[in-house]
């Protein structure tokens, strides 16, 4: 993936691997952005659908119309598929009502979201906090998410996903770790046995909101005859023990890949 130059960003290769692209808002990016945002408050963006693709397009004629191709052409790329946006410099601008309408115009560029039956709306906004009762990892502040993909267990297609920090309170930084499926050395391994292509049942806690269950194999072909997988550990409900001991051997071996990246998070990291 070749680098552009878009007026008011700085894009650059991230500097532990060229398959994810550093997008930095410049400040006067962020000015403009804010004096615009102004004219949508977030009731009328959950409310009123087409507002969205309204801040969208604004988003975009600030970036000359060049940041909607260049962020399709990203995600796109089997090589990439990764960006990761920020301020250049934190202010007081930067607060949780911009990084929501931000978030939105930024995913309204390439696609429409998916409703999220857990929050009720076309976006999720959760705390993680100290202490937690929930029914899933995803709240959980001191036990690391193994390496999964979104989307198992909903009858809508997951193309992709956008994750903001918006907030911290009484703590900094917070890590997540990427895997590129193409560096995984246990692929073509996995890939090749039979039982990851037979359908596997997919449920998920209260929490989701989703009262229905979905089958679908784990690994599967793109359009041009590469592996990709739909995969979470605590979400497949085995048939049998062949289904069972496969989820296992998946799991031990995921665990074990060599080539992950670790990215710390900071706030307002899009």
């Amino acid at each position: 993936m070749e680098l552009t130059t878009i007026d008011g960003l700085n894009i650059q290769y991230h500097q532990k691997s060229k398959r994810i692209i550093n997008i930095e808002l410049q400040e006067t990016i962020i000015e403009k952005l804010a004096f615009n945002f102004k004219k949508f408050d977030i009731l009328t963006l959950e409310y009123k659908p087409f507002s969205r693709f309204t801040i969208a397009n604004v988003l975009d004629e600030i970036t000359s119309n060049k940041l909607s191709r260049y962020i399709i052409k990203v995600l796109n790329d089997r090589k990439t598929g990764c960006l990761l946006i920020s301020p250049k410099n934190h202010s007081s601008i930067v607060d949780q009502t911009f990084l929501v309408k931000l978030s939105t115009a930024i995913t309204h560029l390439f696609g429409n979201p998916n409703h999220d039956s857990m929050a009720g709306k076309y976006y999720a906004r959760f705390h993680v906090k100290h202490i937690d009762s929930s029914d899933s990892y995803l709240r959980k502040p001191y036990i690391n998410m193994d390496l999964h993909t979104d989307g198992t267990y909903v009858k809508e297609k997951t193309d992709w996903l956008l994750m903001t920090k918006l907030e911290e309170q009484n703590v900094e930084g917070g890590e997540s770790v990427l895997l590129h499926l193409d560096d995984w050395e246990h692929l073509k391994e996995l890939s090749n046995d039979p039982v990851g292509k037979q359908d596997f049942i997919w449920g998920s806690p209260k929490s989701k909101n989703v009262d229905y269950k979905v089958e679908h194999p784990i690994f599967s072909k793109d359009k041009e005859g590469k592996d990709q997988i739909s995969y979470i550990d605590q979400f497949p409900e085995p048939k049998n023990m062949e289904q069972g001991l496969f989820c296992k051997s998946y799991q031990m071996l995921l665990k074990a890949v060599k080539i992950k990246l670790k990215q710390n998070y900071q706030l307002a990291h899009v």
